[in-house]
């Protein structure tokens, strides 16, 4: 099963965005990130996760993806809200706009193309290595400020983020 770790933030709400996204396939790590100038957390982290499906779909790297993300709007959007939404055309329960209808419908064509997507909840800021890196992405490029992404070798991905003691 493929790994996607993402996350979303925003400095400002809105304001200068950032995502950073985590796929681990096969032996390898590959990093992404990337940054709006005018966004939101919430569209930073739908982007993560979108830029991840992207990856693995343009890749063929399989249909089996599990997404790790300490968003709950993003894990509750997907395991329940689209499907209402699509049915309701794009209304919430309240009976107005869903918000970052764009995004979501791009979400919902990839999630269409797998054969399987589970999502699991990881608590933000709680020394999770991974969702701690796709943090550290996306607050990164969401200052504005840039840096190396990695694409390797799993392993080695691993023994470089594990604190050093």
């Amino acid at each position: 099963m493929i790994i996607i770790v993402s996350d979303g933030a925003s400095k400002g709400n809105p304001g200068s965005g950032g995502y950073g996204t985590i796929v681990i396939h096969g032996d390898t790590a590959t990093e992404f990130a990337g940054y709006e100038r005018k966004s939101t957390n919430n569209r930073m982290e739908i982007m993560g996760v979108i830029v991840g499906l992207d990856f693995v779909l343009k890749s063929k790297l399989g249909d089996s993806v599990r997404v790790y993300s300490d968003s709950a709007y993003v894990l509750g959007g997907i395991e329940s809200w689209l499907k209402n939404w699509k049915k309701n055309g794009w209304k919430t329960a309240a009976k107005k706009a869903v918000l970052n209808q764009d995004l979501w419908e791009v979400l919902d064509g990839q999630i269409e193309k797998l054969k399987k997507v589970e999502c699991v909840k990881v608590k933000g800021h709680a020394g999770v290595v991974l969702n701690e890196r796709a943090d550290y992405l996306a607050s990164t490029f969401a200052s504005g400020l840039e840096i190396n992404l990695y694409h390797g070798d799993k392993e080695v991905y691993k023994k470089m983020l594990r604190p050093s003691n």
